[in-house]
């Protein structure tokens, strides 16, 4: 690479219609990208140079299902400019059918693939992003964030160029499905279940009462040892390879009361080691078992 065109670390923000990129470009600004909306893909590799040579260090641009035939050409594209020496990662945004039709009932927007069945333009809009998706350095399901929670959860994850490697820990319930986002996914329906004790059952793992009784039992401290084994062995291996942020998820079956126990325990133990985000994706949700 010559020395009029510097390396620039380039994020490509794409995923399906309603999964909230234009959000996540907001958030990509805010922090210092150059932004650009549905740029034609053809004219990705001039974009670069030109925005190269102004001394712009990262840029943050959507590629969508309304790239249509381009994308047929996206994987040469990329190769191209890796080849040239940038830095070039994929930021994939997702979210369940239920929540997308809903999305665009409350906007009433159209689907940009239009058509009048709008769960089957969203059925063919997944099927011409899979080889993004399968591309992808990240995966985030945004169905049960809003648009400030998002905001966050993007802000963290690119804003932090030069820093420590950050480690967020994730509760959920299995039977909300399991988190697209973990890179790491320890399942702790093993330990008992505090839901069926009448006095712990309308409580949550922030309670005092529910967090002693989860961590009383001895397979909660050999689980927890463990965990914090892992983190330490792979997180440094994970920034040895590129990686800026690793999402770890704790899973029970409601996400109510072992994996949130847990997850605070275990953020705890790490200290101050580490960048450490905590979040608690199923509480507000009612108590389930």
């Amino acid at each position: 690479m010559s020395a009029e065109q510097p390396s620039m670390h380039i994020l490509v923000v794409t995923g399906v219609s309603g999964g909230g990129k234009s959000t996540a470009l907001r958030a990509l600004e805010d922090i210092g990208y150059y932004c650009v909306d549905n740029l034609p893909l053809p004219l990705l590799p001039q974009f670069v140079l030109l925005l190269g040579k102004t001394g712009q260090q990262k840029a943050a641009l959507v590629i969508d299902a309304r790239e249509g035939e381009f994308l047929s050409g996206f994987r040469q594209e990329m190769r191209e400019l890796r080849g040239a020496g940038h830095a070039l990662e994929i930021l994939f945004l997702d979210a369940p059918d239920d929540v997308l039709l809903r999305r665009f009932s409350e906007t009433r927007r159209r689907h940009p693939l239009h058509g009048d069945d709008l769960r089957a333009a969203i059925a063919h809009e997944r099927r011409e992003l899979l080889p993004l998706r399968e591309e992808a350095h990240a995966v985030v399901d945004t169905g049960a964030l809003n648009v400030h929670q998002l905001k966050g959860v993007i802000q963290e994850r690119y804003g932090r160029t030069g820093q420590p490697l950050a480690l967020t820990l994730l509760s959920f319930g299995y039977k909300y499905g399991l988190p697209v986002e973990a890179d790491l996914v320890l399942d702790v329906r093993f330990l008992p279940n505090p839901f069926f004790i009448p006095e712990l059952s309308s409580q949550t793992g922030l309670a005092d009462s529910v967090s002693n009784y989860v961590l009383s039992q001895p397979d909660a401290q050999s689980f927890l040892a463990k965990a914090q084994d892992l983190i330490e062995f792979y997180l440094p291996r994970a920034q040895r390879e590129g990686k800026s942020y690793v999402t770890m998820a704790i899973g029970c079956t409601g996400g109510q009361h072992r994996s949130v126990a847990l997850v605070v325990d275990l953020f705890n133990r790490l200290g101050t080691r580490y960048q450490i985000t905590v979040r608690h994706r199923e509480l507000g949700r009612g108590r389930e078992p």
